[in-house]
């Protein structure tokens, strides 16, 4: 059975992919400071599965104990990394706490990893790596613009680290996932987005607005380009994100990467406003949300979708579950968190 270390791994696209990956009958070795999530992620995890991973708690910003890790775990066969912060606003408000925490974590670990038996790496990166971007959709090939956020910057400059790497060695494999907007929940109802207080991504804010946690959702900015004036972005469920991991991670271990360092775009490829999405919610979940719009937010750009062919064509992956069933599964969890606490 495959061992493959997943950083992250208690957050909320990390305990996904592990749980997909358990799903395809692989071992994962959970890396997590449980600093933006909890322990009881374990046990959901181990619920939908039947299998708890190995899970081990340090901060990654910890040298000795990155080194320690690939020790242990000798026989890994690849990473994926998820652990970083990644707040848009917060990064502007605090960029010294974000240029450490996600640069110094990547480093540590490619330092290992570069001097293990398998190196293959899979990157959780981001669309914030375009900036706004003059021509959707969003390609692969659109220039990488100066970056918006200091979150975003640790994306670009993450990027340009794995990228010299994997031009020092023809042996380090690495794969970097563009995603978009993750939204959405597992179909169980027993995993999804846990953030700790106040919620910095639009769906959890919209599912505590509405069962009562917030008192209303703030709407940034009603005065963009776009259909309605609010900001348009590309929502994909994070149960097909996941699913993109595990298929990027099997390119890499069969051989199958045209490079040695690759890009995919995850996407479904549409946009959404802020407003379309709310009267989405609305509707599949029968609660009227009580919303107000404010001044835009520093760091936010107007309007972001994918361009997913290469994915689609490359990778043999797609984007299956529509902006509703993320919706819905959204509220579903919600529904269930509360009614177990």
């Amino acid at each position: 059975m495959a061992k493959f270390i997943v950083t992250g791994g208690l957050g909320f696209i990390g305990s996904h992919t592990t749980v997909e990956l358990i799903d395809q009958g692989y071992e994962v070795v959970v890396v997590d400071d449980l600093s933006n999530s909890t322990i009881e992620t374990l046990d959901r995890i181990e619920s939908i599965t039947g299998v708890k991973p190995i899970f081990e708690q340090f901060d990654l910003r910890d040298k000795s104990k990155v080194s320690e890790l690939f020790k242990k775990h000798s026989d890994q066969q690849g990473v994926i990394h998820f652990a970083a912060s990644k707040a848009v606003g917060e990064s502007v408000e605090k960029p010294l706490l974000y240029y450490e925490n996600n640069l110094n974590s990547l480093i540590y670990i490619l330092q290992e990893l570069s001097a293990s038996e398998n190196k293959n790496f899979i990157f959780s990166s981001s669309c914030t790596v375009y900036g706004e971007a003059e021509i959707l959709p969003i390609t692969e090939d659109a220039p990488v613009a100066l970056a918006e956020s200091p979150y975003g910057n640790t994306k670009q400059i993450g990027e340009e680290i794995i990228r010299d790497i994997c031009k020092t060695s023809d042996e380090f494999n690495a794969i970097a996932l563009r995603y978009f907007n993750p939204i959405g929940a597992h179909a169980s109802g027993n995993l999804g987005e846990l953030p700790l207080g106040i919620p910095q991504n639009l769906i959890p804010y919209i599912t505590q607005t509405a069962i009562g946690l917030r008192e209303k959702l703030l709407v940034f900015g009603n005065d963009y380009n776009t259909i309605d004036g609010t900001g348009v972005r590309d929502y994909i469920h994070v149960v097909d994100l996941a699913k993109a991991h595990i298929v990027a991670l099997k390119r890499l271990i069969d051989n199958k990467n045209k490079s040695n360092y690759e890009i995919f775009n995850l996407g479904t490829g549409k946009g959404n406003s802020v407003l379309e999405v709310i009267q989405a919610f609305e509707k599949v979940s029968n609660v009227k949300l009580n919303y107000e719009i404010t001044d835009r937010r520093s760091g936010d750009i107007e309007s972001a979708y994918a361009d997913t062919k290469k994915a689609n064509e490359e990778l043999g992956w797609k984007a299956e579950m529509s902006l509703e069933d993320a919706l819905l599964h959204s509220w579903q969890w919600e529904l269930n968190l509360r009614q177990n606490n």
